[in-house]
């Protein structure tokens, strides 16, 4: 798998299917900005399809940034698309706005009919819920983490992982696992997060998978945002966990060598094989492309080691 734009950088992405083409979807901007660090606030949400997950086709943007005022008017970052039990298929995807200099983050939804054509619902966006999760200006973070929404349905409802960042605790390792819940995936009601702090300053793209029954939360934090630097040199995590809504063991997370790349995720393709892939982080004239990673997820979490 691979995917590299000559006129933009791509990174954060996210993949499902709808049984006959794979359809990645992937944060991008141009590289005429020249700075990498400034395509942050200048990343739409690009689309690119596939009938084998290894040959990519390019097609017209999912989304972009709305018209001001909105919670989305500077750019839109990560998220995960499902589908409901009408067929309609959600994008759940962070928006950071003009209003706040894209330091608040919040989590709006579009919808679908093709996984082509997308429209924004005004109705629902989500931000973080001050009783339990850190806001904007409460620590020494640079901004309110509330975003990278990982969305799936497990006991009876719809689940949402969220990155976020508690409101208590040591200010450089409040990452926590935030986490809502839904019915029908128009409403959702915020919970208290699913992990304490433990030594993260952030939690990205979160995911969960469950692999010979056993279930195992991946994250992504790069190596200068964790206390946690006797046992890490690189940005992808594995925690083990009882099952898809934890408990996990945070704090005993297996630091997992994916050669630079970074956002790793993993997804269980039509063959029932695991696959893993992510995009080039490093200083290299590869930055900002997508590619397969060579980690493979273990088919026992407690004795396997990661593949080099």
């Amino acid at each position: 798998m691979r995917l590299a734009l000559p006129d933009h950088w791509v990174w954060d992405s996210w993949m499902t299917d709808d049984g006959t083409d794979h359809h990645l979807f992937f944060l991008r901007a141009s590289r005429a900005l020249q700075d990498r660090e400034r395509r942050h606030y200048r990343a739409t949400i690009g689309h690119a399809t596939s009938p084998d997950g290894e040959a990519w086709t390019l097609t017209a943007d999912a989304l972009a940034p709305s018209d001001a005022p909105a919670f989305d008017d500077l750019a839109t970052w990560t998220g995960s698309v499902v589908r409901g039990a009408d067929g309609l298929w959600s994008m759940f995807y962070t928006g950071v706005s003009r209003a706040e200099n894209g330091l608040k983050q919040r989590i709006g939804r579009a919808t679908s009919t093709d996984l082509l054509t997308w429209t924004k619902d005004p109705d629902l966006v989500l931000e973080a819920d001050g009783r339990w999760y850190e806001r904007l200006g409460e620590g020494t973070w640079a901004d309110e983490a509330w975003r990278d929404p990982h969305v799936f349905e497990h006991a009876g409802q719809w689940q949402m992982l969220i990155t976020a960042r508690a409101n208590t605790g040591d200010p450089e390792g409040r990452a926590v696992v935030g986490h809502a819940t839904s019915n029908d995936l128009n409403h959702w009601h915020i919970q208290p997060p699913l992990s304490a702090p433990a030594g993260f300053g952030e939690m990205e793209v979160l995911q969960v998978h469950e692999i010979q029954g056993k279930p195992i939360l991946v994250f992504s934090c790069a190596p200068k945002n964790t206390s946690v630097r006797a046992r890490h040199n690189a940005g992808t995590w594995i925690a083990e966990g009882q099952s898809l809504l934890g408990p996990w063991k945070v704090t005993d997370a297996k630091n997992v060598d994916t050669a630079g790349l970074y956002a790793v995720q993993m997804r269980q393709a039509r063959d029932g094989n695991w696959t893993s892939w992510g995009f080039d982080n490093t200083d290299g004239p590869h930055f900002g492309t997508i590619s397969s990673s060579s980690y493979l997820p273990p088919t026992d979490t407690e004795s396997s080691t990661p593949t080099p």
